[in-house]
């Protein structure tokens, strides 16, 4: 892993794979940071991965909060020139989504596909916002609710427990808002509407943060896309049902040709 020092603000990342391979870029969602990938890595050796860690997450800078959606889509732009990567798979989980529905309407000359996961357009309204937001800075998360948010019902027995629990808990409390503040303005109906690249929608069947209905109606939002539901699987299922995951995943990239 490397801190990649941009000009306001230090982010951690790690670039894997063949430098001639076909670039696959995976951002993750809010209280996260890039270890929620490391059980697809192994499904895909033959690809040049990116991973980050947002701001305010994992080993990257915290800077003072509200962050602007904008500034995070940014971020990981600047991150994929920093390394050279052009025409990339962008994989955005959760609140991650929103950043690469964001990027591919900025920067179709980076991003040639989206595959998305417990993503949406927009995540709750702004009151909603507001009072998680107030939650946030005067108690901080709650860090039980999350899990069970992320990985269904059966949390406190799922594999990878640990883990999220660990992520959860390392993610400081600006970043916790800042991405958190960043969200509860965004709102990419219409432009996501106006895209026409190749894009795999997978839901888990289980996920108890964005129900899988409201996923398809993301997949429906984009023209040609396709729809996958991961039976069984919780909001991160590509962390406890990565197998599914990684299949899904590559039958697509091998129909558009990224392998």
């Amino acid at each position: 892993m490397t801190l990649v020092w941009l000009d306001d603000v230090r982010l951690n990342a790690e670039i894997s794979g063949p430098a001639d391979a076909p670039p696959l870029v995976l951002i993750h969602g809010l209280g996260l940071d890039l270890r929620v990938w490391e059980a697809l890595m192994p499904h895909l050796p033959q690809h040049r991965l990116l991973r980050l860690d947002l701001r305010g997450h994992g080993a990257s800078d915290t800077p003072a909060p509200p962050y602007a959606m904008g500034t995070l889509i940014r971020d990981v732009e600047r991150l994929m020139s920093h390394f050279a990567l052009q025409d990339a798979v962008v994989v955005g989980g959760g609140e991650g989504g929103l950043i690469a529905q964001g990027l591919a309407v900025k920067r179709l000359d980076l991003v040639r596909a989206m595959v998305l996961t417990g993503s949406a357009t927009r995540f709750a309204n702004p009151s909603v916002w507001q009072t998680r937001l107030a939650r946030l800075k005067a108690d901080g998360p709650d860090l039980d609710a999350e899990c069970a948010l992320l990985l269904g019902p059966r949390w406190k027995t799922a594999s990878h427990i640990s883990l999220v629990q660990e992520m959860l808990a390392r993610t400081r409390p600006d970043g916790w808002q800042g991405f958190a503040a960043a969200t509860a303005t965004a709102d990419f109906y219409q432009t996501t509407a106006t895209l026409t690249l190749p894009t795999l929608v997978l839901a888990g069947a289980d996920d108890r943060k964005v129900p899988p209905d409201l996923q398809r109606e993301l997949a429906d939002l984009v023209a040609g896309s396709q729809y996958q539901l991961l039976r069984g699987g919780p909001h991160l299922s590509m962390l406890n049902s990565s197998e599914l995951f990684a299949t899904a995943l590559l039958g697509f990239l091998t129909q558009i040709g990224h392998r």
